[in-house]
């Protein structure tokens, strides 16, 4: 009973947000709430949701400081050099700014951080897409892969965990699936190319003065999501703009606005961050190059907790650009918006997983699907591992996944002769489509800086991300790895 009522749970919570039923936050409370009376537990859903929110607490607070940190270095110009850079290479064609929003992503996601990657991918690209009135899915759905595949790094999460659980070293696991991973994120690279065609053919091709004078679709139209999933599908707007967006890149395409009908234009004209913000601080750009640095360096060698060195990070950052108390306010009131709709969905997330977990449905789940697996498939756990690490570690966190099934997985393989590290290997391989699962904090920072409804987004990204991820656990089985 459990497990059914455990997979109604949360095809009711996935119905209701892609159909536009519910908001994410809503449903991520209400939903769980009332299946945990169904379950005849609704005396203990306190403790469940204290247990979650206790558990997703220092993630909340990560994500927090870390808005503040990176919308203040976006503010100040640091990620300038790497946007312009990007812009030159994207040009005003659609193929090409899908090509480079991938590829970006996919760069800047070398730190280890989701949230990080969306944010400067969102803020460096959104301009970008809104002057073009290109689909902000494509942008949020292969921003979402590529860190995927990344999120593979032994310092990424996943990879260490699955090393944890399995009592095997994370090099050993890491190192050997590096050509597989390569294969994937081409794959996300080469689907970034196709999608761009798809937006190239509909929104047409312009050249940079055509792109200067086109006027930006107001924030209050529909933004057209339907390239690659049919004609006319549209989502609709949803509010202001968000804080870190707005204060880094001012409207959409604002710069180009003023220049609008000046004649020439070249490729430093169309800027995705404007270039006169009175944020900036080019006097300071070593000092916060050199500060972010030491943060991702003190956030890899794990010298303190990772909300512990954002809260002094986004400190000192406020301190050193901004002395005067009330600029230091108003770059912190810039981002509250952010801070406060991810903050809420993580709060909300943990009123999900408390329940999931609390009531043991999350267990039932798990076993139910170990037990399905045919006893002649044994010799091939790689495969089924492989298979079963998509839906498992998208309705599961990733501690659920890796600290509670992968062991019963591992312990099955080698009964059948398949080697730990082999299952380890095989369970990473979901990760392209686990990042948009709706238990992940960062992909709200995704949609909600791109402005995109969650809804929107899964239904967009999953068909791609299962794709994905099966190109990674194929190349993986080929090369011999799994």
């Amino acid at each position: 009973m459990l497990t059914i009522l455990g997979f109604a749970m949360i095809a009711t919570f996935l119905v209701l947000i892609m159909m536009k039923k519910m908001s994410p936050i809503a449903a991520l409370v209400l939903i769980p709430a009332l299946f945990c009376v169904f379950v005849g537990k609704g005396a203990h859903l306190g403790d469940y949701v204290i247990d979650g929110v206790s558990s997703l607490a220092p993630t909340a607070a990560m994500l927090m400081f870390a808005i503040v940190y990176f919308g203040v270095m976006i503010d100040v110009g640091l990620f300038d050099p790497i946007v312009r850079a990007i812009l030159r290479f994207c040009k005003a064609d659609p193929m090409r700014v899908v090509v480079g929003t991938a590829l970006l992503a996919a760069i800047v996601s070398l730190d280890g951080d989701g949230s990080t990657t969306f944010m400067i991918t969102v803020s460096a690209m959104y301009p970008l897409y809104k002057r073009l009135k290109m689909s902000l899915v494509v942008m949020t759905g292969v921003a979402a892969m590529a860190n995927g595949v990344m999120n593979t790094l032994p310092w990424g999460g996943p990879t260490a965990r699955a090393a944890t659980a399995l009592k095997v070293d994370a090099t050993d696991i890491f190192v050997p699936m590096i050509p597989a991973l390569a294969v994937g994120l081409v794959a996300v690279v080469v689907l970034a190319y196709v999608l761009g065609l798809r937006e190239r053919r509909r929104v047409g091709t312009l050249t940079l003065d055509e792109a200067l004078v086109r006027e930006p679709e107001p924030e209050s139209e529909t933004v057209l999501v339907g390239a690659g999933a049919g004609a006319g599908a549209v989502s609709g707007g949803s509010g202001a703009r968000s804080g870190a967006a707005r204060g880094a890149a001012g409207g959409p395409g604002e710069a180009a606005d003023g220049e609008a009908g000046s004649g020439g234009a070249s490729g430093d004209d169309f800027q995705g961050l404007d270039p006169n913000r009175p944020t900036l601080r080019p006097k300071l750009y070593w000092f916060n190059a050199l500060l972010t640095v030491a943060l991702l360096t003190a956030m890899i060698m794990e010298l303190l907790p990772i909300p512990v060195l954002f809260l002094l990070g986004a400190a000192l950052a406020l301190t050193v650009n901004f002395p005067h108390i009330p600029d230091q306010k108003a770059r912190i009131a810039a981002h509250a918006d952010n801070v406060l709709n991810v903050s809420g969905m993580v709060f909300a997330a943990a009123v999900f997983t408390g329940v999931l977990t609390g009531t043991g449905m999350v267990d039932h789940m798990a076993n139910w699907l170990v037990d399905t697996i045919p006893d002649g498939m044994g010799p091939q756990m790689g495969l089924v591992t492989g298979l079963l690490s998509l839906p498992l570690t998208y309705f599961m966190s990733n501690d659920g996944f890796y600290f509670g099934v992968l062991p019963v997985l591992a312990e099955a393989g080698q009964a059948h002769g398949v080697s730990t590290l082999e299952i380890a290997r095989a369970s990473i391989v979901g990760q392209p489509l686990h990042m948009s699962s709706p238990l992940v904090p960062a992909v709200y920072v995704l949609v909600g800086m791109a402005k995109v409804e969650f809804g929107d987004h899964t239904r967009f990204v999953v068909k791609w991300a299962v794709l994905t991820s099966l190109v990674i656990l194929a190349a993986g089985i080929l090369f011999g790895i799994i």
